[in-house]
């Protein structure tokens, strides 16, 4: 089964570290994505860039409304996710728990429904 790892931070934290303690945090996320490939888990994974970047999107009485910045005001932003294929629930919580960032921010394990295709549908 798939599963989605959310990967959610306070993004303000990043710009407080200094660079040795960034750099060993990089460092983590390489050894731990190296790993997850070399066991089979890894699908596929990305950093997002800060929600300053971010644009909202949302169409109300058939009308696009567009704003600048993130969805919503919280203590913690979606930093990036990984996307791993796991027997179940428990080990997709095993992986989730080795990410870096579950030790400062907060991992949410989503499974995926799987996609239909127009001869299941």
């Amino acid at each position: 089964m798939k599963y989605m790892l959310l990967i959610y931070d306070d993004e303000k934290s990043f710009g407080k570290m200094s660079e040795a303690e960034l750099g060993r945090l990089m460092g983590e996320y390489m050894q731990f994505s190296k790993e997850i490939q070399a066991s089979g888990h890894y699908q596929t994974g990305a950093q997002l860039q800060p929600t300053a970047t971010a644009t909202a999107v949302r169409v109300r009485d058939g009308k696009r409304l567009v704003t600048d910045g993130p969805f919503a005001e919280t203590r913690e932003q979606l930093g990036g996710y990984y996307l791993i294929e796991a027997k179940d629930l428990d080990e997709a919580i095993g992986i989730a728990a080795r990410i870096p960032s579950s030790k400062m921010g907060t991992i949410e394990v989503r499974p995926l429904i799987p996609a239909r295709t127009p001869a299941t549908a």
